[in-house]
């Protein structure tokens, strides 16, 4: 900070003129602040290692089924019997010779079948001979 004073004295007098200037300087110190942290001690949860699992054998399941008497059943309910019994893929043909696709199989009764009941079967194996609802069987 810097202060100024000045005194002049009258014109008329035969002193001599006099002029005061004071300055003024300070010097302010400012030390930085200290900060200290202290680390947060952490601790580490110990997991034990999962105890080793000894490799089991497992014997595949046999690849298809046992083929069920089907017989004189509705023809939806005899492919699902064949599935229950784990073969997924039957096939039917039409028993008239007439070359007929089972569209709704619902409407159709199993009039023949093989192979014959008791056999092991897989995707495939099992044929299924068909007429419609209402056509001459022994059924």
């Amino acid at each position: 900070m810097l202060l100024g004073v000045a005194g002049v004295a009258g014109c008329s007098d035969d002193k001599e003129a006099t002029t005061t200037t004071t300055s003024s300087a300070s010097t302010v110190t400012v030390a930085p602040s200290t900060v200290t942290v202290q680390p947060t001690p952490t601790t580490t949860a110990e997991t034990a290692a999962p105890a080793p699992v000894a490799p089991t054998t497992t014997s595949a399941a046999p690849a298809g089924g046992i083929m069920p008497a089907v017989v004189c059943m509705n023809l939806q309910a005899a492919q699902n019997l064949i599935q229950d019994n784990g073969v997924f893929y039957s096939r039917s043909e039409d028993a008239t010779g007439e070359g007929r696709m089972q569209v709704n199989d619902s409407n159709w009764v199993v009039v023949g079948q093989s192979p014959e009941p008791g056999v092991a079967i897989t995707e495939g194996d099992a044929v299924l001979s068909v007429v419609k609802i209402g056509e001459t069987s022994a059924c």
